[in-house]
């Protein structure tokens, strides 16, 4: 008996370790993203082949078709055969028996909890809700692995739950259109990473992208034509709804509002201004007047038309970067300003958002704003999107001042990709901070939510700009916040990219396209080392000021084929910085491979027939062919004398220059390595 109790203790102390350090043990060996809140590993494996059948315990909701398309994604992946290419319904001995209590409605605080278990013959997924079903389906599908003969689900026990319960990607449509396939794959991506908010930017000064049937001008006059029906909202929506996912949709006012203004200049704060659509980035003077009743009857119609298209109860009406200038010019709003005791353009515009928020909640709807229209009469129903930061002036942010204020919000200041910072930048900062906050402030922190501003990018490469890094972000809102170990979160992502290319994802694809366009031919390997060391410009250094690109200019540069986590230059630096600090033969050999691998791409690239295109990447790459040679010299045991001093000094001079709005991240390791 005293035998059995002790045996009993064991196992009761393995799976607690299991548990506690699952992330530092398990994650070695299973490739799961976001990495589950509990796991415990067993010695089942459930074997895919011809036989696997899939049961759901309910055609109501959304499981049914989401098991269909998990069948699909299964069988593509594994290019197994199987008998019997959809669900049953309630067959027990199923090979993966998907269970779950109820049809939810998506909506905030929906239960997303779900467990799986793997058996000796099979895989059981639990889940209190459809959706909560459809992240296990994720879980599953993650768990698939293989050796030399066979597919199999390796044997865990998972039990799962989302720390945060709102987990977004914005996608701005506004400065570049994006069609409803871009938006589709991109849903598909989101709901394969747990997330669940897809944030629409349908305005901007640069396009009104939502038809209006009761405001046509806007559509006709303010879109270059490119814009979302009334029936390609109602599928998005639909196809969003499918996966789980909520869609809140944006109109941005009272600034930000050239397009409006182009389709209704009456509306606008200055009289007799000449409205035209914006063709650069940055932030414009046009406003909707606040102190004209007819805005308010223009919005209050237009909401009621928009409001019905997107069943959420949130509503986001932008509010941000309105430095009031028009608002100052114009007589009449200042004497408002005055006569109602305004003190302040904020002050003006929070009589503005009142009134928005009066307009939303005709339609049941609640207000949410970028984090400027937190001021001290907002009413605290508002959500504040916090996005400013150490970059806006903003030393410790502003969601801590929002939650302790008694607002409700939601995180995005460094989570913009759009800056093209380090994965591990975005994946080390969380919703949460390091701010004490009490257990009422913590629940009103409702996540966070990834924006992809798209000034700067286009159908062709929106996938590389938003994936695989907001795989790493979709983790920090999903997961516990121990789940920070950024080596094997690296190793976890390699996997993670390759599986979001089942879903459509182009980030790979697309790079070579772009490639090919510049190279005008097949031949583009020699392109393809570079890409692996040079990364585009960050935080807004490329298209500076924005007026270097218009919304028409190319984007198929160099630097457009570029990541900004080049997969070679992380490798190198590692391996570099690990040589300078303690140096190996082992390692001297790697990092020799590197040197030839850029000088062979240099003597391919050469071969290519010249064109204006490769002519600017040139002189940069004979200058990296030049500077690795001579770092082979000196690992080979040249000294590193005067002479050769003045010709790394010739290299770097070129090299540390930008080259087509990119950097090259490897040069500060190689000059630390040559004492430059």
């Amino acid at each position: 008996m005293i035998k059995k109790i002790i045996n009993n203790l064991i196992t009761i102390l393995l799976f607690s370790v299991t548990i506690v350090n699952g992330q530092n043990k398990l994650s070695d060996r299973y490739n799961l993203m976001p990495w589950p809140k509990e796991i415990q590993e067993n010695t089942n494996k459930v074997y895919i082949n011809e036989e696997v059948t899939v049961s759901v315990n309910s055609k109501e909701g959304r499981v049914y078709d989401a098991t269909t398309k998990f069948i699909r994604r299964l069988t593509n992946r594994t290019g197994v055969f199987i008998n019997e290419g959809f669900p049953f319904l309630n067959k027990n001995n199923a090979t993966i028996k998907i269970t779950f209590n109820k049809v939810a409605e998506v909506q905030l605080n929906v239960d997303e909890s779900y467990e799986v278990k793997v058996t000796e013959n099979q895989v059981e997924v639990f889940a209190k809700t459809d959706i909560g079903a459809l992240r296990g389906l994720e879980t599953v599908l993650q768990l698939i692995t293989y050796n030399e003969n066979s597919f199999y689900i390796e044997g865990v026990t998972i039990k799962d739950s989302p720390r945060f319960v709102w987990r977004g990607l914005m996608i701005d449509v506004a400065r570049h259109y994006q069609p409803l396939s871009v938006l589709k794959r991109n849903l598909d991506a989101m709901a394969s990473m747990k997330m669940n908010v897809f944030h629409w930017h349908l305005s901007d000064d640069q396009g009104f992208r939502v038809e209006s049937k009761v405001f046509p001008k806007l559509h006709q006059l303010g879109s270059d034509k490119q814009y979302y029906t009334h029936d390609n909202i109602k599928e998005i929506v639909s196809y969003a709804n499918k996966l789980g996912i909520r869609v809140v949709p944006e109109i941005d006012v009272p600034g930000h509002a050239t397009a409006i203004l182009t389709a209704y200049p009456e509306l606008g704060s200055k009289k007799g201004y000449d409205y035209k659509i914006e063709r650069f980035s940055g932030v414009f003077h046009p406003t909707l007047n606040p102190i004209n009743p007819e805005v308010y009857v223009f919005l209050d119609k237009l909401f009621a038309e928009l409001t019905p298209l997107f069943p959420d109860h949130y509503f986001h009406i932008g509010g941000d970067e309105n430095e009031g200038k028009h608002w100052d010019e114009n007589y009449e709003i200042q004497k408002f300003k005055k006569k109602e005791g305004l003190n302040s353009n904020h002050d003006l515009q929070t009589f503005f958002n009142i009134k928005l928020q009066d307009i939303l909640k005709k339609y049941n709807k609640r207000l949410m704003g970028w984090d400027e229209i937190m001021t001290k009469d907002m009413p605290k129903t508002a959500i504040i999107h916090s996005w400013r930061g150490v970059n806006e002036g903003f030393k410790n942010g502003t969601l801590s001042e929002a939650v302790k204020n008694g607002y409700q919000a939601v995180l995005s200041n460094d989570y913009y990709i759009d800056r093209m910072q380090s994965v591990e930048h975005h994946y080390l900062f969380d919703p949460l901070g390091n701010e004490k906050f009490t257990k009422e402030e913590e629940k009103r922190v409702l996540g966070g939510e990834v924006t992809m501003w798209s000034e700067l990018v286009t159908p062709l490469t929106i996938d590389s700009r938003i994936w695989p890094r907001t795989a790493a972000i979709a983790e920090r809102f999903w997961s516990v916040k121990e789940v920070k170990n950024l080596e094997n979160m690296r190793k976890r992502l390699v996997k993670v990219t390759l599986q979001l290319e089942e879903l459509g994802i182009s980030h790979y694809k697309n790079r070579d396209v772009i490639l090919r366009n510049i190279a005008k031919c097949n031949a583009i390997s020699s392109l393809k080392v570079l890409t692996g060391i040079y990364e585009p410009l960050k935080i807004y250094t490329r298209n500076k000021g924005g007026t270097e690109y218009k919304s028409f200019s190319p984007f198929t540069l160099f630097a457009d084929a570029c990541f900004s986590d080049a997969i070679d230059a992380y490798n190198f630096k590692k391996t570099m910085n690990s040589f300078i600090k303690t140096p190996s033969e082992s390692k001297k050999k790697k990092l020799k491979s590197y040197f030839n691998k850029w000088v062979e791409g240099y003597s391919d690239f050469i071969k290519l027939p010249p064109n204006p295109n490769t002519s600017l990447i040139k002189n940069h790459y004979e200058k990296l062919n030049e500077l690795s040679l001579i770092c082979i010299e000196v690992l080979n045991g040249k000294k590193i004398t005067n002479k050769v001093k003045n010709e790394v000094n010739m290299c770097v001079k070129v090299l540390k220059l930008p080259l087509v709005d990119t950097e090259l991240v490897i040069l500060p390791v190689i000059k630390k390595f040559l004492n430059e």
